[in-house]
């Protein structure tokens, strides 16, 4: 199995005593930690307009944690494209591909937070549309030597040739966020790898990779295990009462999340919670682990809530378990 890790540094706002830059620190040397205990990625997301100081310029801090490691993969989980001018992402993403080695997984997707579009100021109605006219220039931008042109609903180039070129060919390596059946088919057809996500419960996991399968080989492509990443809260504790409360943190988180995101679908309950996450004891978080491992998930992105001593413990007394 293969391990990476999911996640957001924080920075917190307040007065000129106030470290605001205290919480992402901390979070670069958590990741140059991790490298050493041997956990293969690292996968950051994109938010804004939270209020709670979450990341939003995911290119620039992996660019400083990729400068801070050396076999580390890069990822972003996911970038919202439709939020974003489509060459100058091509461009940032090539740069960190090649100061990086290429390490670089881009993962992208269309947006769920509902707030965050009305942010920009733009209708969540476009996500769709935006999404697939930014990928088609953003793959022209990393495939094409010549000058093109490009004449879109809602970006225009005229004869460019988009430098620099990336080190990953023909262009960094794709990951796309899936929520829906829909999706799920749409990553297979583009002929991308998968990106679940932490709230999605272990059945919904489950099905999701089941369709991923199946359509990649209707294609008549060999599907690839390692070509979904599974992202999956984690933690270790040592007693009920522990359990308890990482448990209601969990729930008060997913709340927070919903008050963004507007999700009609969305389930505030305490089953909906302990469906999507990995909280327990030592054994029974490597019970769960294997669980994954039988249904034929072999590569999980860790979200960790009590930070690097999880890490540690998982490294030191799951993960060998896996090799």
């Amino acid at each position: 199995m293969r391990f990476g890790m999911f996640g957001s540094a924080q920075a917190s706002r307040g007065g000129p005593d106030t470290d605001s830059g205290a919480g992402f620190r901390e979070f670069v040397e958590r990741n140059i930690e991790a490298e050493a205990l041997g956990y293969h990625s690292t996968f950051l997301v994109e938010h804004h307009f939270t209020g709670f100081g979450q990341v939003s310029a995911t290119l620039n801090l992996l660019t400083w944690i990729g400068a801070l490691t050396s076999t580390l993969r890069l990822g972003t989980a996911v970038t919202v494209l439709p939020w974003h001018n489509p060459v100058l992402l091509a461009e940032q993403i090539a740069t960190l591909d090649l100061l990086s080695g290429g390490r670089v997984d881009a993962g992208i997707g269309k947006g769920y937070r509902l707030k965050e579009f009305e942010g920009f100021a733009m209708p969540v109605e476009e996500a769709d549309a935006r999404f697939e006219e930014c990928l088609e220039v953003m793959l022209k931008a990393w495939t094409s030597d010549s000058p093109w042109s490009h004449q879109g609903k809602y970006w225009q180039y005229d004869n460019i040739v988009v430098e620099p070129p990336s080190t990953q060919k023909p262009h960094p390596q794709i990951w796309m966020g899936a929520g829906s059946p829909r999706s799920v088919k749409q990553v297979a057809q583009l002929g991308f790898n998968m990106l679940l996500g932490q709230y999605d419960s272990f059945d919904t996991i489950v099905d999701e990779i089941a369709m991923y399968k199946s359509e990649v080989e209707s294609l008549g492509r060999t599907f690839d295990p390692m070509n979904v990443a599974v992202a999956r809260s984690v933690n270790i504790v040592n007693s009920n009462d522990e359990y308890e409360e990482a448990v209601n943190n969990r729930m008060a988180a997913r709340r927070r999340t919903q008050k963004h995101a507007l999700q009609s679908s969305f389930q505030d309950t305490r089953e909906a919670t302990e469906a999507g996450i990995i909280y327990g004891s030592l054994e029974h978080v490597t019970k769960e682990i294997q669980t994954l491992r039988d249904v034929g998930i072999e590569y999980v992105l860790l979200n960790c809530p009590a930070g690097i001593s999880t890490l540690r413990r998982f490294a030191k007394d799951v993960i060998p378990s896996f090799a």
